[in-house]
């Protein structure tokens, strides 16, 4: 049975050691903090919200909330966004998608400041995943799984990746990341030909198509890495949440793997306040 990678122990590590780098800050004069900006009330917003507001409390983080209605106008939006760009004490922001109206996220994105955009949503945060310069951050999701890799001490360099998923959320930006690593990454959809075939061939494999169980046995091999980015609700109608891989498939055979939930997601919230800790650092 394979080696089950929690998410808790590796976000609790990286909390503990943003404490000690937030104490660092505000004795000189740096409150790190994050915007929160929400359109409407949509249940997984407000439990992501929820959850990244005890992590930011855990680690010293102020948040501040900028709440708009499902049906707010686009100058609203806008006008949120310009003040959290141009107000000096706040490190970064963090704005829920997809918006109830696409046009407008899209002017939102392009308006937020690269800088404070701590969870990969602008151009500017995606041209640095790409290019390896600039001042954005990757998608919290994305960066997640490379802190996995490193709190169970996994060494990317010289492994090959094959990525299930193409998107610019988590698909895309990973490949990059584990690339600028030195992995050597099959980037694969749910059109790839014989997709179990090249999974096979991954030391590291990472599911985030947004399927549920397209990653199934003839995907596994012995002694590989399984990491499960999906969040789908289980076709039984239990209402359980499932992730991309079919767990009980899947864990006989490789070395090891993520629960869902429990485990990719665990860690978001912990990356999302490293990355504000680290705005607020470049500040000085």
């Amino acid at each position: 049975m394979a080696e089950l990678w929690k998410g808790a122990p590796a976000a609790a590590a990286l909390s503990e050691a943003l404490i000690t780098r937030t104490e660092t800050l505000k004795a000189r004069g740096v409150v790190p903090t994050l915007a929160i900006l929400r359109v409407g009330e949509r249940p997984d917003d407000l439990s992501y919200e929820t959850g990244a507001k005890k992590r930011c409390e855990k680690i010293g983080i102020a948040v501040r909330q900028f709440l708009l209605p499902a049906d707010c106008t686009r100058e609203a939006l806008l006008g949120a966004v310009r003040t959290i760009n141009e107000d000096p004490s706040i490190h970064g922001c963090l704005m829920f998608r997809p918006l109830p109206d696409r046009a407008m996220e899209e002017a939102a994105c392009a308006l937020l400041a690269p800088e404070k955009d701590v969870d990969g949503m602008t151009a500017g945060s995606l041209a640095s995943v790409f290019t390896g310069r600039g001042p954005g951050y990757p998608p919290c999701t994305a960066q997640a799984c490379l802190e996995l890799l490193d709190h169970y001490g996994v060494e990317p360099a010289g492994k090959r990746a094959a990525v299930v998923g193409r998107s610019l959320v988590i698909g895309r930006p990973v490949s990059m990341m584990l690339q600028a690593r030195n992995a050597t990454v099959t980037m694969c959809h749910t059109k790839t030909a014989d997709l179990p075939a090249v999974c096979r061939e991954a030391d590291i494999l990472i599911a985030a198509a947004g399927r549920a169980g397209v990653v199934g046995a003839p995907c596994a091999a012995p002694g590989q890495i399984v990491i499960d980015v999906g969040i789908n609700v289980d076709g039984d109608g239990d209402g359980r949440l499932c992730g991309d891989v079919d767990f009980d498939a899947v864990a006989p055979v490789v070395g090891a793997i993520t629960p869902v939930p429990g485990g990719v997601g665990a860690v978001t919230t912990a990356v999302l306040a490293k990355h504000v800790v680290e705005a607020a650092g470049r500040t000085l």
